[in-house]
């Protein structure tokens, strides 16, 4: 397996090499060069897997430079129960007879990224090690990302992490649990501006190539291909967990839906890998909240990224981005996988603002199962009350925006599911607003918001970024 980039200037390489490198060499995002095809009966057969066991099956399909007993190793130690609360490290709850929750928020820092962060954390380690060579981590975050990255990342052997995130822009609970680290490896960085503001920092320096090879940088983001194909394997789980009560006869081809709050685009994008593989997924639905850019391409084939005066400070702050980096991939494959043709579509975003894709509009529902909705704050609280009554269960609102616009797109006898993005005890605010329940801070973590934190302010200059990573930057 090797990997390209979707502006058609890398040269193809292995998966060891495109986890280190974040972006492509020439500004693209890196691809497969061809995806991975699984069959029923292949799926069938993961049936009796552990999360671990399915996670080192499905990777191996794309890490093919790993021997497969270190990858089985690496899954082992990413999904572990020291890790995850729940035995299965990923259950699938009903909040009623058409909608059930999959769990991704079990992991050190209650957000869905853990998934793919655990793993990254072990096969950069590895891949480094063998390599003997540091890496630089520079990533962005609006709110969980950032704090997954750290905890996976902390005190790993030559890596050091830089994380931007934009100044007042996440919630207390998330700030402490990323500011409130004292390895010497993790460097926070609070940006004057927005989400999209520390993205472009990361842009810019990662299109560096001097800078980036002189300091090593890579980045976890979910640009990073090594997080999107770690995403892609709780589809296959939720699908089989899913279908598990599905009698075996009509199990092949048994089709779910399911609804994904997205702001960067990655975490949909893994589902649309997979039903590209070949996993039976019906819709693939976007949810998105007042920062509804992706939302207004997907019902209009315009998309139209806002700029940061206009990106809104929302109750779901995680979602508050309004250019989402992952759309390439995705646009990559609406216009076949031509590097010309997406450079050409990238060049008309710089000139005008927008990118007219109107004349493939009617293949995002009926090619590809995707579809959106946008939800508010007052749908938001809505929603975690109208969950809560109905079934005891408290959602952070984030997965609100999810269940809000599932709600839309029900169909009788085709499951719904919803994924989970946090736990409810991040955002205790809009839960008590909307529920009158006080959550507390959970008990492995009693203590967090009283901790010293430690994180540099700075302008949003990437040549003031640059000398801070100079100088803290770790090398071999």
């Amino acid at each position: 397996m090797k990997y390209i980039s979707t502006r058609g200037g890398m040269e193809p390489a292995p998966y060891s090499a495109i986890l280190l490198e974040g972006l492509a060499t020439d500004g693209g995002l890196v691809v497969p060069e061809t995806l991975p095809q699984v069959t029923a009966d292949e799926i069938e057969s993961w049936r009796s897997l552990s999360y671990p066991e399915l996670a080192a099956e499905l990777l191996s399909r794309f890490a093919t430079d790993i021997p497969r007993e270190d990858l089985d190793r690496m899954c082992r130690d990413a999904y572990s129960s020291d890790l995850f609360v729940a035995p299965e490290v990923i259950p699938l709850t009903p909040i009623d007879d058409e909608i059930t929750l999959v769990g991704l928020s079990e992991g050190p820092t209650l957000a869905f990224k853990d998934i793919a962060m655990q793993f990254l954390g072990q096969s950069l380690e590895y891949v480094l090690a063998r390599s003997d060579r540091a890496l630089n981590i520079l990533g962005a975050t609006s709110g969980d990302t950032g704090s997954a990255a750290e905890y996976a990342l902390r005190g790993k052997d030559g890596i050091a992490v830089f994380m931007l995130s934009p100044q007042g822009r996440m919630s207390a609970f998330q700030r402490a649990q990323m500011y409130s680290l004292e390895d010497d490896n993790i460097h926070n960085i609070a940006v004057e501006g927005v989400f999209d503001d520390c993205q472009n920092l990361v842009k810019a320096l990662s299109s560096d190539l001097e800078f980036k090879r002189a300091h090593h940088l890579g980045t976890v983001n979910s640009i990073n291909l090594g997080r999107i194909t770690a995403q892609l394997v709780y589809y296959f789980w939720a699908w089989l967990r899913a279908s598990d009560s599905v009698p075996v006869a009509e199990r092949a081809g048994y089709e779910v839906s399911v609804t994904v709050p997205s702001g960067n685009f990655g975490n949909i994008l893994s589902g649309h890998l997979a039903k590209t593989m070949g996993l039976p997924l019906r819709k693939l639905v976007l949810a998105a909240n007042e920062n509804n850019v992706l939302d207004h391409f997907f019902r209009t084939g315009v998309y139209a990224p806002r700029s940061a005066a206009e990106t809104h400070a929302t109750s779901s702050p995680s979602m508050d981005i309004s250019k989402a980096s992952n759309l390439e991939r995705f646009v990559f494959d609406l216009v076949g996988r031509d590097p010309e043709r997406l450079s050409a579509a990238w060049r008309e975003l710089d000139e005008t603002g927008r990118i007219d894709l109107t004349a493939e509009l009617v293949r995002f529902e009926a090619e590809y199962g995707l579809r959106s909705g946008s939800s508010t704050h007052e749908d938001r609280v809505a929603t975690i009350r109208s969950v809560h009554e109905g079934s005891g269960i408290l959602i952070d609102p984030h997965t609100a925006d999810g269940v809000k616009v599932a709600r839309e797109y029900l169909e009788p006898g085709v499951p719904m599911l919803v994924l989970e993005t946090a736990k409810p005890e991040k955002f205790p605010d809009i839960v008590f607003e909307a529920t009158g329940v006080q959550l507390g801070i959970p008990e492995h973590l009693a203590g967090l918001l009283e901790r010293v934190q430690r994180v540099t302010e700075m302008t949003d200059d990437a040549a003031e970024l640059r000398a801070f990573i100079a100088a803290r930057a770790v090398h071999r």
